[in-house]
């Protein structure tokens, strides 16, 4: 089972909820049987026909690994997150999924030099993001964000020697 999560805009409240189940018998939507219609148009376009009710569909963007969907409603722009029994018992239980992760702060891999910072304090950022440049064993190592926040303290200056495990920076 998921639960669908919609709203006009990303991040924001969701405008409705409802769970979503497939079944041998076919889809539920909040454990009434969905008793409609899909045709593919081609492409990311649909046509729906559920309630009475025609929908033409077309998928803008899709974010497998954080579970959500960009769509265009007949005309309207529908941004849906979904959770799966996993997630919904790791939220419970107070715990993140990993695909979401936030991080606290930026080690040092190996010991090295500082040869550039790319971010200042304040800065936001996402994962994958440059973040400073470590010269170790005279090759340049460019470090990367492996999650996303923003910039609370930069620990080092341009120019600074560092040690294996260093703080370099730290996240809000």
């Amino acid at each position: 089972m998921l639960k669908i999560n919609v709203g006009s805009k990303p991040g924001e409240q969701p405008e409705q909820t409802f769970d979503l189940d497939q079944r041998k018998e076919g889809w539920f939507i909040d454990g009434d049987a969905f008793g409609g219609d899909i045709a593919p148009l081609g492409g990311n376009r649909f046509h729906v026909i559920w309630k009475n009710k025609s929908y033409n569909i077309e998928v803008l963007d899709r974010d497998q690994a954080g579970k959500s969907v960009h769509l265009l409603i007949n005309g309207q722009h529908y941004h849906t997150s979904a959770k799966d029994d996993l997630d919904m018992l790791l939220e419970k239980m107070g715990m993140q999924n990993g695909a979401a992760q936030k991080i606290n702060n930026v080690k040092a891999p190996m010991p090295g030099l500082i040869q550039s910072i790319a971010v200042a304090e304040g800065d936001s950022i996402e994962k994958g993001d440059n973040l400073l440049v470590l010269v170790a064993m005279k090759m340049e190592n460019v470090i990367k964000s492996s999650g996303s926040g923003v910039i609370k303290t930069l620990k080092v200056v341009p120019g600074q020697i560092v040690e294996k495990n260093q703080v370099l920076l730290e996240f809000h």
